[in-house]
C-alpha cells in the first residue's frame, strides 16, 4: 500500500530556521527560493532537478505556500533587495 503525505507537512516554519520563514520542512530550502527561481521562469521539475535532494511535491507545496502567501513572501524579497541596494550604495561611495 503506498504511503500518504499529508500537503500540510510539506512546509514548515521554525523561528530558528530561516527567521521563520516559511521552508520545506527537513530542509533548509526557504518557500521564498523556490519563488524566486519560479518567478525567473524555471518549471517545477527544473527546481526538483536543480537541488536534487527535493521531490516534485515538495517543490508544489512550496508553489502552493508561495501562491497563497504571495503578497508575504513578495514583500519580504522587496525588502531584502531594497536593503541590498543600499548596502551597495554605501560601499560605492
Amino acid at each position: 500500500m503506498a504511503t500518504v503525505t499529508e500537503i500540510g507537512s510539506l512546509i514548515s516554519r521554525d523561528p530558528e530556521i530561516h527567521a521563520g520563514r516559511p521552508c520545506i520542512a527537513g530542509t533548509g530550502v526557504s518557500v521564498r527560493r523556490i519563488a524566486v527561481l519560479h518567478n525567473m521562469g524555471l518549471i517545477p521539475e527544473e527546481i526538483a532537478r536543480k537541488f536534487g535532494h527535493l521531490s516534485l511535491a515538495q517543490v508544489y507545496a512550496a508553489l502552493a505556500c508561495y501562491h497563497a502567501n504571495q503578497a508575504e513572501v513578495d514583500a519580504d524579497l522587496e525588502a531584502e533587495a531594497q536593503a541590498a541596494a543600499i548596502l551597495q550604495a554605501q560601499h560605492l561611495q
